[in-house]
C-alpha cells in the first residue's frame, strides 16, 4: 500500500503540471486582459504599464516559468481584477462552496440510499417503476431549470425562500436543493443498478438460507458490496462541488469558488483562474487516491501491491 500510494503521489504531481500547463496556455489565447481592464482611452504607455505590473509583457514560456516557480513556493499569484493574492480569494469563497458540497451531499445521500435500495428490493413493481421514473427526472432536468422552477414556486410565488445571497441559512436551502434533486437521480440509479447486480449472487442466497433477517442480509452483505461504484461517484461528485458548483452559483448568485472563477473567466483574470484550476485538480487527485483507500475498507479482497 506504502509503494502504491508513492507511486500515486508522483502520478499526481504529472497530473497537476499538466493541468497548470494547459490552464496556462488556453488562457493567454483567450486575449490580453489589458485592454479589458484598462478603458477603451488608456495610452499605449498605460497598457504597457498595465502589462509590466502582471508580468505579461514577457514572451509566454518565460511567464510560464516563472508562474511555476512561484507555484513551487506555494504563491498562486495576484489576482488581475481584485489585485489580491489568488489563495485569499480562494479561501475567502471556500467557505460557502463548503457549505453548499455538503448541504446537497447530505439531501442526495438521506434519499438516493433508502430509495435505491427499496427500488432494488421491489424490482419490476409499481413502486420500481415510480422510483426509477423520479431518478430519470432528477437526471434528466438540467439544475439550472430546475433552480429556476423553485424559485418560481417559493421564493415568487409563495415568498417562503430569498431568491439569492447567502446571509442566512434560508438563502441555502434553494441551492442545496436543487443541486441535491440532480446528485440523487443519478445516485439512485447507480445504487439500484449495484444492488440488483450483487442481490442475485450466491452468497447472498447462502446468507438468507441460514435464516439471517432481511435487514442484515440487505444492509451488511449486500450494500457493502454495491458500495464500490457509489464511493467512487460520491468521491468524484464531492471533488467537483468542492471545485465549484459553477452553474447553481450563478443561478442563486452564489459566492463560491463556481462563481468566482466564472467571473474570472470573462474578466480574463488569469491568475485566478489558474489558481482555481490548480486547486481543482488538487482536490480531485486527494480525493481519487482516498477513494482507493476506502476499497481496502470496504472490500478487503482488494490489495494495491
Amino acid at each position: 500500500m506504502t509503494t502504491y500510494i508513492i507511486r500515486r503521489l508522483f502520478q499526481s504531481i504529472l497530473v497537476l503540471l499538466g493541468a497548470v500547463a494547459i490552464t496556462f496556455i488556453i488562457t493567454r489565447a483567450t486575449g490580453d486582459p489589458a485592454r479589458l481592464m484598462l478603458s477603451d482611452g488608456a495610452t499605449a504607455e498605460q497598457l504597457a504599464d498595465f502589462r509590466k505590473e502582471f508580468g505579461l509583457d514577457k514572451p509566454v514560456p518565460i511567464q510560464f516559468i516563472n508562474y511555476m516557480g512561484q507555484v513551487v513556493r506555494g504563491d498562486l499569484g495576484k489576482s488581475i481584477r481584485h489585485s489580491q493574492p489568488v489563495t485569499k480569494l480562494i479561501m475567502d469563497k471556500l467557505p460557502n462552496t463548503l457549505k453548499l458540497t455538503f448541504a446537497s451531499l447530505f439531501i442526495s445521500l438521506l434519499l438516493s440510499f433508502p430509495l435505491g435500495i427499496f427500488v432494488a428490493l421491489k424490482r419490476n413493481s409499481i413502486w420500481d417503476m415510480l422510483g426509477t421514473s423520479f431518478a430519470l427526472v432528477g437526471q434528466a432536468a438540467p439544475s439550472f431549470w430546475t433552480g429556476l422552477m423553485l424559485v418560481l414556486v417559493f421564493s415568487v410565488t409563495l415568498r417562503w425562500l430569498p431568491i439569492s445571497g447567502s446571509e442566512t441559512p434560508k438563502h441555502l436551502v434553494l441551492p442545496a436543493v436543487t443541486l441535491g434533486f440532480y446528485l440523487t437521480g443519478r445516485l439512485t440509479r447507480l445504487i439500484r443498478s449495484g444492488m440488483l447486480e450483487v442481490l442475485g449472487k450466491e452468497y447472498i442466497r447462502t446468507a438468507r438460507a441460514k435464516g439471517l433477517f432481511e435487514n442484515v442480509v440487505v444492509w451488511k452483505h449486500a450494500l457493502r458490496n454495491a458500495a464500490i461504484p457509489v464511493v467512487t461517484y460520491i468521491g468524484l461528485i464531492f471533488a467537483d462541488l468542492l471545485g465549484g458548483a459553477m452553474v447553481i452559483e450563478t443561478v442563486f448568485a452564489w459566492p463560491g469558488v463556481g462563481r468566482l472563477v466564472i467571473n474570472a473567466v470573462l474578466q480574463r483574470d488569469f491568475p485566478l483562474v489558474q489558481g482555481v484550476v490548480l486547486f481543482s485538480a488538487a482536490i480531485f487527485v486527494f480525493v481519487n487516491l482516498l477513494v482507493d483507500i476506502i476499497y481496502t475498507i470496504l472490500d478487503p479482497r482488494i490489495s494495491y501491491k
